[in-house]
């Protein structure tokens, strides 16, 4: 299988995906439970991403400038700091971090 065709074959996938869900009735997914599920699942695949994007580089975990980046983002949005604010300050802790040579 060529990338050409994973991609095709991935892409009428999701398109098959998307076209069942217009096909759900409404009262489904208006039901509290479906709709508590759909809350809780959007934030553990995303609490996931970020895992996995601080802490993995291929199949090792590594700990380097990412993780004290992501507690200065994680406080100030505990203080609920603008966002704008909080991704200038995690980028900036991860920059001087490196640039300082103390996790690289």
């Amino acid at each position: 299988m060529t990338l050409w065709t994973a991609v095709l074959v991935a892409s009428i996938i999701c398109v098959a995906l998307k076209t069942l869900g217009y096909l759900v009735p409404t009262s489904v997914l208006e039901a509290p439970r479906p709709a508590r599920i759909a809350d809780l699942l959007t934030v553990a695949l995303l609490a996931a991403l970020v895992g996995v994007q601080a802490l993995g580089v291929g199949q090792t975990i590594v700990v380097d400038a990412r993780v004290p980046a992501l507690l200065v983002a994680a406080g100030l949005l505990l203080v609920r700091a603008p966002f704008l604010v909080v991704v200038v300050a995690a980028a900036g802790t991860a920059a001087l971090l490196r640039l300082w040579g103390w996790a690289t």
